[in-house]
């Protein structure tokens, strides 16, 4: 059977798509008056800007998703660089100085850029933060700061549900699947050596295991407890809430870049494993889900019994976590769900690399009054275009200027994703 997955790498984010949206080729293109490129602010550290002939005073700070290294700064996404200064907003970001989970580094990193864009063009009117995957994460703890220096952040398409708690919603996937289907292989789920070739063993299982009915089913039950949508491809129709065959093809489509998230590169920052799942109890996180008949379906084709399997997690051995590489992780960066300035989080319906779940979870636990949450009826990992982009900026423009959130419209649209199942926020709650 051939299947549709997303590498390790893709699941890493490594490549230059997975931090920018989808390109829109009639944008118009803004002269610019200035421009920083790639220039040394401190140490490590390149930061890049781009101020329109008509600034209308307002300064977008972009955060970039994960990379493997620092590489060069970009001012915003070049997607969507254009657009934005067409419509008269001043650009600039850094590179953090760091590749990698670089939490650390990011946060003081971008808000040394807003210091030195003030000092060299003034202060702007409004500042707004924006960034994609890690870098929404970014821009989270950038909009939680207790001074912050941003006027708003717009989260698109991030892990805003915080480092500790996606990651282990990735171990639970993970610890499933090794459990049920490759009891006896070598595969790691924590203290990983290495990321691609851990992946790439992942890879030549997941490939027997689609061949079997029974393989099928246990690979879905990892996957909805991971936190996987069913639709994640963007060149797929959504499918039909019944369909559970077809909505394990969605979910196939991102295993096992989706389930065994990057953590080599984590472990060693952290000093330890920093996941855990000591008491957790798999049934009662599948039935928390709202997707349990679906799983069921695939186990009555399979002829098996989920109850036996659930059973079988539920007497496997746990994993416990290095205390001190949970507190890293707390600080590097794990939110409070309780931003300081107005908050907004954007994220397609269906995207297999930073589950939904992860954006309804904070925005079940911030106030309302600070953080709204939207979705776009579409598949894929941060693949939005410059119209959806510019919506979301005038959405959290509307909140600046009148104090409260505007009514959704297009191009957002109703949507509940599934539950985050292991939320872990600050002072509130870790599961």
């Amino acid at each position: 059977m051939k299947i549709r997955y997303l590498s390790i790498a893709l699941g890493a984010c490594m490549l230059a798509a997975c931090n920018a949206p989808a390109t829109n080729t009639d944008s118009i293109s803004s002269p610019t008056t200035e421009a920083v490129n790639a220039e040394v602010l401190q140490g490590d550290i390149l930061w890049s800007a781009r101020l329109p002939q008509r600034w209308n005073g307002t300064l977008l700070v972009h955060s970039r998703g994960w990379s493997p290294v620092a590489g060069q700064p970009a001012p915003a996404p070049a997607q969507v660089e254009e657009a934005l200064l067409a419509q008269g907003y001043a650009l600039a970001g850094s590179n953090y100085g760091s590749g990698g989970w670089a939490l650390a580094e990011a946060v003081p990193a971008q808000e040394a850029v807003i210091t030195e864009f003030s000092r060299r063009y003034g202060n702007p009117q409004r500042t707004i933060a924006f960034g994609y995957s890690m870098g929404g994460l970014v821009t989270t703890a950038l909009s939680e700061r207790r001074n912050p220096m941003v006027d708003g952040g717009i989260s698109f398409c991030s892990s805003m549900g915080g480092s500790l708690g996606m990651m282990n919603m990735g171990l639970d996937g993970a610890f499933v699947f090794r459990t049920l289907v490759a009891p006896d292989s070598e595969i790691q789920v924590v203290n990983i050596d290495d990321d691609l070739q851990n992946g790439a063993l992942v890879r030549s299982i997941v490939e027997e295991a689609v061949n079997t009915p029974e393989g099928r089913a246990r690979i879905a039950l990892a996957g909805v407890l991971a936190g996987i949508p069913g639709w994640t491809q963007a060149d797929m129709p959504q499918p039909p809430a019944n369909d559970a065959e077809a909505q394990f093809e969605q979910i196939i489509g991102s295993f096992p870049g989706g389930v065994f998230l990057p953590r080599t590169e984590q472990e060693q920052r952290a000093g330890g494993n920093f996941s855990w799942n000591e008491n957790i109890d798999y049934a009662a996180l599948l039935e928390t889900s709202g997707r349990r008949d679906m799983v069921e379906q695939l186990y009555r084709t399979a002829g098996i019994s989920l109850d036996a399997d659930l059973a079988t997690l539920a007497a496997a051995p746990r994993i416990a976590a290095d205390p001190q590489a949970v507190q890293y992780m707390r600080i590097n960066y794990t939110p409070f769900a309780q931003p300081r300035v107005p908050l907004l989080g954007v994220q397609a319906f269906g995207d297999g690399i930073t589950s939904p779940s992860l954006q309804r979870g904070y925005a079940e636990y911030a106030p309302a009054a600070l953080m709204d949450s939207q979705y776009v009826e579409q598949a894929g990992h941060c693949g939005f275009n410059e119209a959806q982009t510019l919506a979301a900026i005038r959405h959290l423009e509307s909140r600046l200027d009148n104090g409260q959130w505007p009514d959704r419209a297009p191009p957002f649209a109703d949507h509940e994703p599934a539950p985050m199942l292991r939320p872990c926020f600050q002072g509130k709650v870790c599961q």
